[in-house]
């Protein structure tokens, strides 16, 4: 019986051990992130920086797959749904992670159960900005324009239930204005159409539309950061002209699917981490406006389920639901 005993416990040992050196030896091959948005966004050149800086932290390539779709609801899905073994990991946003369940009725993934924190990159201030060839100068005279022919003034957003169409609705409310929303499919044409006139508001992620601004082809009234821009040192922010209720800023963050070990979700926050310590990564993603927010996977998560809850409140007063 002994021996009987001794063989079962030498092959039960025999048969974890690949599977017990295969997450202690992670990562073997290449690994996929997942950017849950076409190309030239925010969200993809933050991506496209830190999947360098782990390519090299990993010893593996890691490839980004832009997934883009629904609101990214499509490429944080396929994270949702994906082998939880390391080799597929995500892009999570303000708006995949914390809007999308706030203002969406049902989703194909549940944000809290499905995904699984793996740590903050960075965050980025947004910013409000007008077709140059409005009759206006700064926000007081936007303001005053805006009350005085309701309905006549159009804002373009990424899609429904995204930060831009939140903000939007939100300034609406803080300022008792009444501006049409016009949503695309993601923030390239409706900053195209701000650019031609074809809308003539836009609140956006400050990356994307720094350029435009910076050329005169836009003009910025606002900034959602806490203190003024380097980059736009003139214009003020939402709480210097009393709009609180947009201060605040979109976060970046790297989300795995839920089952994945927690031997692997270390690695890669370890990997993150240093990736975001790097001096080259730093400045790469200072050019962008972000401001890295490295931590632990538990303090993501946390900023999570913060964020979910206080994305719920504001859709429910902005009274945004998505079928």
């Amino acid at each position: 019986m002994l021996h009987r005993r001794s063989v079962l416990a030498g092959l039960t040992a025999s048969l974890a051990a690949p599977a017990v050196r295969a997450q202690e030896s992670y990562p073997t091959r290449a690994v996929t992130l997942v950017v849950p948005f076409p190309p030239g966004g925010s969200t993809d050149v933050i991506a496209r920086v830190i999947a360098d800086a782990m390519r090299l932290q990993l010893k593996v390539p890691v490839v980004v797959e832009n997934r883009g779709g629904a609101g990214g609801t499509l490429g944080t899905g396929v994270v949702a749904r994906a082998n939880p073994d390391g080799y597929t990991i995500g892009m999570g946003t303000a708006s995949t992670l914390a809007i999308n369940p706030a203002a969406y009725k049902t989703l194909p993934y549940d944000v809290l159960g499905d995904l699984a924190p793996i740590g903050a990159i960075a965050e980025v201030p947004n910013v409000m900005e007008i077709n140059p060839a409005m009759p206006v100068t700064d926000m007081a005279s936007f303001i005053v324009y805006a009350k005085a022919g309701p309905g006549r003034i159009t804002y373009g957003s990424s899609g429904l239930g995204s930060v831009s169409h939140l903000m939007g609705e939100q300034f609406k409310r803080a300022t008792g204005t009444d501006l049409v929303h016009v949503p695309y499919r993601g923030i390239g044409p409706a900053l195209g159409d701000a650019v031609a006139g074809q809308i003539l508001v836009m609140f956006d992620n400050l990356p994307t539309s720094l350029p435009l601004v910076q050329a005169g082809k836009l003009r910025a009234l606002a900034v959602s950061s806490k203190k003024r821009l380097a980059a736009l040192p003139d214009v003020p922010t939402f709480t210097e002209l009393g709009i609180d209720d947009l201060s605040w800023t979109a976060f970046f963050g790297l989300i795995a699917p839920i089952r994945t070990p927690s031997a692997i979700i270390t690695t890669l926050n370890d990997a993150l981490n240093n990736a975001l310590a790097d001096p080259v990564v730093r400045e790469k993603l200072a050019e962008q406006q972000a401001t890295v927010t490295p931590g632990t996977v538990e303090a993501f998560g946390a900023l999570m389920s913060r964020e979910i809850a206080r994305m719920k409140r504001a859709c429910e007063v902005a009274k945004i639901s998505i079928e």
